[in-house]
């Protein structure tokens, strides 16, 4: 599985997200151990597209499956970033 999971990394960093993103949700509904780490993929891929409120989800997701998730630290990341830029963004 860790090999399928850095294919997908390689995807995101490539540009490849909607096909990234299809892989990932196959990898959540059918090996659900691996769920955590493809949540937080799905986030990544996500901030990549600019979908912030999508990886801010994908990230607590993430987050609730395993605490130690690096989500965490994406997400709280996110959040500074946000809270400094744009405070409209959460009134969308």
């Amino acid at each position: 599985m860790n090999t399928i999971l850095e294919n997908i990394r390689t995807m995101i960093k490539d540009g490849k997200i909607e096909e990234a993103k299809t892989a990932l949700n196959i990898v959540i509904e059918e090996n659900k151990e691996y769920s955590d780490v493809a949540y937080y993929l799905l986030g990544n891929a996500c901030r990549k597209l600019g979908d912030w409120q999508g990886a801010l989800n994908n990230y607590q997701t993430a987050i609730d499956i395993n605490p130690e998730s690096p989500a965490k630290d994406a997400r709280e990341m996110m959040m500074d970033i946000l809270n400094f830029y744009n405070k409209d963004m959460f009134n969308q």
